[in-house]
């Protein structure tokens, strides 16, 4: 029996053993769908806070409830490890480490880089090897194959080795790891072959790729065209602005046509741990190719504008009512890059605290998600008590993150005034004064 085909049966009969390579947003998900699908899994992270967590079955990700994890821990189904050397009996594992932005906005590898040699380390004969950290493409190409075939590896006849784009999109109530498709390219046929049964025991639906490239080019094309719509949309609210019309009402009028059109809406900037980062990774690597990826640099300048035009909406706002920034009181209502969740990744309230704060107002945030968080600089905030006194007593609410849990009514009522990011306040019946951007 080939080694493809003794690993295609035990992963078919559930007797193959899974590991995770990173716990956060994207491996816990992930590790949960394949322990209740019937596998034992064993994940992985430098982290022993969230190690310990996970074996007392308790969880950190608002996307996976305690409930739903604690039984399977219980069960020997879920544990967690700091130690690589725990993975040498896995059959099939997973990478999901994060891949942020250098300041110079060059790819940071380093966090797979590190995953690698530790895979490389305990990788054995049989084994699947999946890439799903987003990156740019050819990385599975250039940097597992090469420590993987210098053990004496061969790719697709005694390991298998693949990319598969992660897709989650923390809080959202509908989609998760079961039900959104997962795009899979292998090294070889055989590995596109092993990768497709791996997660198709987890997931509805498998979408086979020719290549890993191809499959890396999938994730950067999804978020490219999210970040250049969002860009666009965003260059619409300043013009918008100068031309004195409600971005917001352009927007609902637009979208009534039936075809050739999907709205996007404006914001105060980009956040997460995708859009932000993920096209950048792409521009990067066409600039080693001497070629200019237009569209995504435009858009990023545009995006990454957007703390600045909120933070000059407040100035203008405030001097309306004869105040300067300066020593004025200012609450920014949420501080999570989007509502519901608890991820401050590059959330502009970060760089929109900031520059209040530059500009000499006394700052507050708060956010129910959100207890604490570390500023560019490296100053510590701490979320304030949430009150009606706290909403009154602000010369200006900024409306940064629209939190399902707030009361809408109730702080239109209590504000004096209020800029709003996201059009989350309602315009009729408010005693506030209300500025969108």
């Amino acid at each position: 029996m080939t080694m493809k085909q003794s690993l295609l049966d035990k992963l078919t009969s559930r007797q193959a053993r899974i590991g995770i390579v990173g716990l956060g947003y994207v491996g816990l998900p992930l590790a949960v769908e394949f322990a209740e699908t019937g596998f034992d899994v064993i994940g992985l992270d430098v982290s022993v806070t969230k190690v310990d967590s996970i074996n007392k079955g308790e969880s950190y990700i608002p996307d996976v409830p305690t409930a739903r994890m604690k039984p399977l821990v219980e069960a020997g189904k879920l544990c967690a490890t700091t130690n690589y050397a725990d993975l040498r009996d896995v059959d099939a594992l997973s990478i999901c480490v994060p891949t942020p932005l250098r300041k110079t906005k060059d790819p940071d590898m380093s966090y797979v880089l590190e995953s690698i040699a530790g895979v490389a380390g305990i990788a054995r004969a049989g084994m699947l090897i999946v890439l799903e950290s987003t990156t740019y493409p050819g990385t599975t190409e250039e940097l597992i194959v090469p420590r993987l075939t210098e053990k004496g590896f061969t790719p697709g006849e005694d390991i298998f080795i693949a990319f598969s784009p992660e897709r989650i999109d923390p809080g959202n109530p509908i989609y998760g790891v079961r039900n959104t498709p997962k795009v899979v390219g292998g090294v070889t046929p055989n590995c596109t072959d092993v990768v497709a049964a791996y997660y198709g025991a987890a997931v509805d639906q498998v979408v086979k790729v020719s290549s890993p490239t191809t499959a890396e080019m999938v994730k950067l094309l999804e978020n490219t065209f999210r970040a250049v719509n969002i860009g666009l949309v965003n260059e619409v609210a300043l013009m918008c602005d100068k031309l004195g019309i409600d971005t917001w009402e352009v927007i609902d009028g637009a979208k009534s046509k039936p075809f050739g059109f999907m709205p996007f809406y404006p914001g105060p900037g980009l956040g997460g741990h995708c859009i932000p980062i993920d096209p950048l990774y792409l521009s990067w690597k066409l600039k080693t190719l001497n070629y200019n990826a237009r569209f995504i640099e435009l858009a990023s300048e545009i995006n990454t504008s957007m703390p600045v035009h909120v933070i000059n909406k407040v100035a203008d706002a405030l001097n309306d009512d004869g105040k300067a920034v300066r020593g004025s009181r200012v609450l920014v209502l949420g501080a999570a890059y989007k509502r519901d969740v608890d991820d401050v990744r590059e959330s502009p309230a970060l760089d929109v605290i900031q520059l209040l704060q530059q500009k000499g107002a006394n700052v507050a945030y708060h956010d129910p998600y959100v207890p604490s968080v570390k500023l560019h600089n490296g100053a510590r905030m701490n979320s304030a008590a949430y009150s009606d006194d706290l909403i009154a007593n602000a010369d200006c609410v900024v409306v940064v993150t629209d939190h399902t849990s707030y009361d809408w009514v109730a702080i239109s009522e209590q504000a004096k005034l209020i800029v709003d990011t996201r059009h989350a306040v309602p315009r009729n019946g408010s005693s506030a004064r209300i500025v969108s951007i």
